[in-house]
């Protein structure tokens, strides 16, 4: 039992070390860190990208140069770090709402026309909206809890959904702070900061889709088995949480089903973990284990069946049957190009009448690309889908087709085109963004590389490993090309990125310890 142990911790580390290490490289060398004319982009930062660097560096050299900046560093950011982290937060929140008051264009691509049927029930029996939702039919459980809030609350607009949004992904951020805190307590802190960062730099608050609202689920189902694991809580609380565990996994499933890989992570780590015990068996174990399947098992099912009931018996929208697309188109189109949307093989599966043609088509286009590139192709291919999949830190942002339907190009005048201008494809500030989010992106990439060898939450970090090594899988054998599709799994991320802090602290804490004499980084800052 060992040997296996050990033998599928290393085949995890293989996995891990090749797929992290490409995500690590390109992450580095991507085109967003680029100072000044970028040439792939046809744009330029400005004097903000310039005086932030600046600040940076002054800051860093003064940490290090003088001891009262480091004193007063420690004060704020070490003695009182809970304070300093939470008002971070709060700050944060607020610009949230500031942004979405002034910025809330309405958007093409799918979300699109989530929107559009959730709030025209005139218009929902268009061809053009039921041939979408036929074939499509992933997106109808978003669109009709869309359009029970828009019942609920009359409200319709685009700003309102983006307010939702904010709320669902501010909501996943405290949850994963809550989840940190039953993990490591003494990382609450670190929790907070790494929340704030995230959300300063996250504009996908104002696009109201599966990426962003699926993230309060997955945050919550992780929180949930954590506290299952917590051997000292009493059994309402780990019986609670058992049942929250089975209703938002199964909720995950029909946002969005991929978001589900990191549970089967989960499962697996604790197999592997359960072949350890000694002995391997016994009535205490058995019966723990049996009431946890039978609560998750139990709400997961109810949930499952009221859930699909609601969806099948809905009259809002009349589908055709027999119209969805098949997994085996996005794999086909998850090879050509960058390994993203095809538009030609999208066309396709809504022209091909029958399942039985569109299964055949995308086969026929999967073999033959796969035999255009190759053995040797198809592993180049690999390697730089997983960079597109993975290494930009704007999460794919702008990057979909017909993106937003405004105007493109804002002008400099009134607050709202100046916020406007980070944010769109020919803003003035647009390379600003995308410095300062791929800034963030390396970051908590470097944090994860220079920490996982050290620390002690040993099975939390191999969970999220796995969790992760799933995704990059998924994506690479299915439709990827841009890490838009990362939004999913940031919950993952960041719990990793943090309980990886301390290791990073301390292995960076030896390699620099020749700078000063004193220990400026300071373990208790963990």
């Amino acid at each position: 039992m060992k040997q296996l142990f050990n033998f599928s911790r290393l085949i995890i580390n293989i996995f891990w070390t090749i797929l992290f290490g490409i995500t690590l490289f390109f992450a580095w060398t991507s085109v967003n860190l680029i100072v000044g004319d970028n040439y792939y982009f046809g744009t330029s930062t400005t004097l903000i990208t310039t005086g932030l660097l600046i600040g940076s560096l002054v800051i860093l050299i003064s940490l290090v140069v003088f001891r009262k900046e480091r004193q007063l560093c420690r004060w704020i950011f070490i003695k009182h770090k809970l304070l300093t982290a939470l008002i971070l937060l709060l700050l944060v929140f607020a610009f949230q709402i500031f942004f979405v008051a002034f910025v809330h264009p309405v958007s093409g691509f799918d979300s699109g026309m989530l929107h559009y049927a959730a709030t025209n029930p005139k218009h929902v029996q268009e061809a053009s909206v039921i041939s979408y939702y036929s074939v499509n039919d992933n997106n109808l459980p978003i669109m009709l809890l869309m359009r029970w809030l828009v019942v609920v609350t009359g409200q319709t607009s685009w700003m309102f959904f983006d307010y939702i949004t904010l709320i669902l992904v501010d909501l996943s951020a405290i949850l994963n702070i809550l989840t940190i805190a039953v993990i490591q307590p003494r990382l609450t802190a670190a929790a907070i900061y790494f929340q704030a960062g995230w959300l300063a730099v996250f504009p996908t608050i104002i696009m109201p889709y599966t990426d962003a609202w699926v993230l309060p689920l997955v945050s919550l189902y992780l929180l949930s088995y954590f506290i299952v694991k917590k051997s000292h809580w009493s059994i309402v609380i780990k019986a609670a949480a058992a049942i929250i565990f089975g209703i938002s996994v199964t909720l995950t499933y029909f946002m969005k089903p991929s978001a589900i890989i990191p549970v089967v992570a989960i499962i697996m780590i604790e197999c592997l973990n359960g072949l350890q015990k000694k002995p391997l068996f016994n009535k205490r174990t058995l019966a723990y284990v049996g009431l946890s399947l039978i609560l998750i098992g139990g709400s997961g099912i109810v949930t499952y069946r009221l859930t699909k009931q609601q969806i099948q018996s809905q009259q809002y929208i009349e589908l055709q049957s027999g119209r969805s697309i098949p997994a085996i188109h996005f794999m086909a189109m998850g090879v050509y190009g960058e390994g993203g949307y095809s538009e030609k093989q999208a066309l396709k599966m809504v022209v091909l009448p029958t399942k039985k043609q569109r299964v055949a088509y995308s086969k026929k286009m999967l073999s033959r690309r796969l035999k255009s590139l190759g053995p040797l192709g198809y592993a180049k291919f690999l390697i730089k889908k997983q960079g597109n999949n993975t290494a930009d830190g704007t999460f794919g942002w702008l990057k979909e087709g017909h993106f937003f339907r405004d105007n493109q190009r804002p002008s400099e005048k009134g607050l709202s085109n100046k916020l406007k201008n980070f944010i769109y494809l020919y803003g003035r500030n647009i390379a600003d963004f995308r410095f300062l989010a791929q800034v963030w992106w390396v970051f908590l990439l470097t944090v994860i590389a220079l920490g996982l060898g050290a620390g002690s939450q040993f099975k939390e970090r191999e969970i999220f490993k796995l969790a992760l090594i799933g995704g990059f899988l998924f994506l690479l054998l299915f439709e990827g090309g841009r890490s838009r599709y990362m939004i999913q799994y940031l919950p993952v991320w960041l719990s990793l990125g943090i309980i990886s802090w301390p290791g990073c602290l301390t292995n960076c804490q030896r390699t620099f310890a020749w700078l000063t004499n004193e220990n400026f980084l300071l373990d208790d800052s963990k």
